[in-house]
């Protein structure tokens, strides 16, 4: 009988200190996870292991959800190299990195940490993998690697993705090649070097759409974005690391930004009732979301036939080419500005300068400056002042912006949108009036 509590005693206590134990988060120095296996978040909210996409049979290290009923992944190890059968084996090997292993031993996929280690822990935290110097299952000292450093096509809370202000390097979202198979998409969500920060929707390295600016809590530019992502959202410079980044962080919701491998940006909660994701704000896929659709000084409505229209003031570069549907050949003034007369600039104040068209519920364009003013009033005399600025907006949050040169990739929205105010001759000002006149009746 002694033998038997013995002998039982030591299965469990085998168990306890084996890695298929769920309650295990960690991976010391030497320690593997074989497929069947996993990690499990301190507070159990996210797992570790191998599985299979869809309906591949190709095996994969990742992370998921632990109490949702279809499995989401929010990140991928080995996306480029899977393996084909289950012999794969998750370890932090002897030079302190964290490698995936095949049945053969060979390397699929690898941490990459330059210094070798001999005390390195591999610790899942809530989505977030580490490879930390002298971690232990009560704390750890430094931080080597991390999962959030790699992002796949999940943004998750605490993780950043942004771009470096001197090198230009981006710290982006990449989608999963097809539904099947998460190696590298061609889509992805990233930042640029700008004074008025915006997100990119990228197929390859080709511009296909933008969030609009950054207000200091959301994206302009995303009417579905509404006030359930106030405050969660962060967009913020690190002086140190020379980087500027976007995050979230929310204290009573689970939201997650995905960009799918069909190129769809999407904004995503978890309904605590269902336990099931509710898409509540996306990038839309009307024609008027692809960037530039109707060039330099033309506006996209979806809701008229055409969708692409010159601003008022401006006429087709080519009538032949807008005709045809070719509308990124883009729109050009029709008339002069006063101030671009040889010695016959004159002011608003007597009446014969130029002047500004108000232009409600728009996406505004690209390629905005930043002024430091307060007030819109100081906004339009400094862009009034400036011959090259054709137009400005003063949104709160943000303050001053111009345009100079051209207005690209503007977008109506029925309800939303900010308040653009396009620089005209005072000629067709008036004429202007009666137009717009003209659609209130309508």
């Amino acid at each position: 009988m002694r033998v038997l509590v013995f002998s039982l005693f030591i299965f469990l206590f085998s168990l306890f200190l084996s890695p298929s134990c769920t309650s295990l988060h960690f991976l010391s120095q030497n320690q593997s996870l074989k497929d069947g296996q996993t990690l499990v978040s301190e507070n159990r909210n996210f797992e570790l292991g191998f599985f299979s996409p869809g309906t591949t049979k190709n095996r994969y290290v990742g992370i998921w959800y632990t109490n949702i009923q279809v499995q989401t992944v929010v990140w991928v190890a080995n996306r480029e190299n899977p393996l084909t059968d289950s012999s794969g084996i998750l370890s932090v090997g002897g030079d302190g990195n964290l490698v995936i292993l095949d049945g053969s031993g060979n390397t699929l996929w690898s941490s990459t940490i330059s210094t070798t280690l001999k005390n390195s822990t591999a610790m899942l935290l809530d989505s977030n993998l580490i490879l930390a110097e002298g971690a232990s299952a009560n704390g750890r000292e430094r931080t080597l690697w991390q999962s959030f450093d790699h992002p796949t096509d999940t943004l998750m809370p605490k993780m950043m993705i942004g771009v470096y202000l001197e090198t230009g390097k981006k710290r982006s979202l990449t989608s999963w090649k097809s539904e099947d198979d998460p190696a590298p998409g061609k889509f992805s969500l990233g930042l640029e070097r700008q004074k008025v920060p915006q997100a990119f929707l990228y197929n390859e390295s080709r511009r296909i759409w933008r969030s609009g600016q950054w207000n200091g809590q959301l994206f302009v530019g995303i009417p579905k974005m509404h006030s359930v992502y106030l405050n969660g959202f962060i967009l913020e410079t690190d002086r140190d690391e020379r980087i500027m980044y976007l995050t979230h962080d929310f204290s009573s919701i689970i939201v997650r930004v995905l960009v799918d491998w069909s190129g769809m940006v999407k904004g995503l909660m978890l309904r605590e009732d269902s336990k099931d994701w509710s898409l509540s704000w996306w990038q839309s896929i009307s024609q008027c979301d692809v960037y530039g659709m109707c060039g330099s000084f033309g506006s996209c409505n979806p809701s008229k036939s055409p969708i692409c229209a010159c601003l008022i003031g401006f006429q087709p570069e080519s009538a032949e080419e807008w005709g045809k549907g070719n509308w990124s050949v883009g729109c050009v003034r029709r008339t002069q500005l006063q101030c671009e007369k040889p010695g016959n600039y004159s002011s608003m104040m007597d009446g014969e300068g130029d002047g500004f068209l108000k232009m409600e519920r728009v996406k505004l364009p690209d390629f905005a400056d930043w002024l430091s003013l307060r007030d819109a009033k100081g906004c339009e005399a400094e862009c009034l002042k400036n011959c090259s600025c054709v137009a400005y907006a003063y949104v709160s949050g943000i303050g001053c912006m111009i345009w100079v040169d051209g207005l690209i990739d503007i977008q109506e929205f029925s309800s939303g949108g900010e308040v653009l105010y396009i620089r005209l001759a005072n000629s067709e000002l008036g004429e202007s009036v009666f137009l717009l006149l003209g659609i209130f009746i309508k």
